[in-house]
């Protein structure tokens, strides 16, 4: 089964700075993989990479079979919506619209808008009596779920995160790590950046990055 992704030689500079350096790296379809490295060693750079909300400098990025390298402007960002879906620290949510249409925008920016598959994505994530709240009524585990829950509405081939659980408490942490078990679980490709051992455990591999290079890959407990 050919790689979902498959990066080679892949690099970015900014400003003449080198924040990714010659990376090599294939994730397998369906495999949970997490990235670990100190603050500034090119974690989000190399997810940003492969969820085409930057590009390369230099060298080659596959996703799903597409030469992602090289897409640029509309291209690049219609093979994101179909085929990434992505969750960050921080929310992103819209303030002034429900959970519910939150989840409906994300669906909007792909195609069509579905009241239906978006109140059964919320209800999904355990959100199911919250769809009219607004994001400054709902905790910050509420919040993320919602994002989880936009991330997955397009039904999309890759599931990256950055930090998901970095604000959360440990309550709402395990809910949502509950939810990406559950995801992988049903298949889905998990591309996971943190820094906490714990949840890197979580992940049949990890990766580490140190200066922008990759450095070992070590296979988990639950790998």
């Amino acid at each position: 089964m050919e790689p979902i992704i498959t990066a080679h030689a892949l690099t970015k500079r900014y400003n003449g700075t080198t924040a990714l350096d010659r990376v090599d790296l294939t994730v397998a379809p369906g495999e949970w993989l997490a990235i670990m490295g100190p603050s500034g060693s090119g974690k989000t750079t190399l997810l940003n990479l492969i969820g085409c909300l930057d590009l390369p400098s230099e060298g080659k990025l596959l996703v799903a079979g597409t030469e992602v390298s090289r897409l640029s402007g509309k291209d690049l960002t219609r093979f994101r919506r179909e085929t990434v879906g992505l969750v960050f620290q921080q929310f992103y949510l819209v303030p002034y619209l429900t959970a519910l249409e939150n989840v409906m925008l994300a669906q909007y920016f792909h195609s069509i808008a579905d009241e239906a598959e978006a109140r059964q994505a919320l209800d999904e994530v355990g959100l199911g009596g919250r769809l009219r709240h607004l994001p400054s009524q709902l905790s910050g585990g509420e919040q993320q779920r919602v994002c989880i829950a936009r991330a997955l509405i397009n039904e999309p081939k890759l599931v990256l995160a950055d930090e998901p659980t970095g604000n959360l408490d440990r309550a709402n942490e395990d809910l949502v790590l509950g939810l990406f078990k559950r995801l992988h679980e049903q298949g889905h490709t998990v591309v996971m950046v943190t820094h906490d051992p714990e949840v890197a455990g979580l992940a049949q591999r990890t990766v580490h990055l140190d200066h922008g290079r990759l450095a070992e890959a070590v296979p988990t407990a639950s790998g």
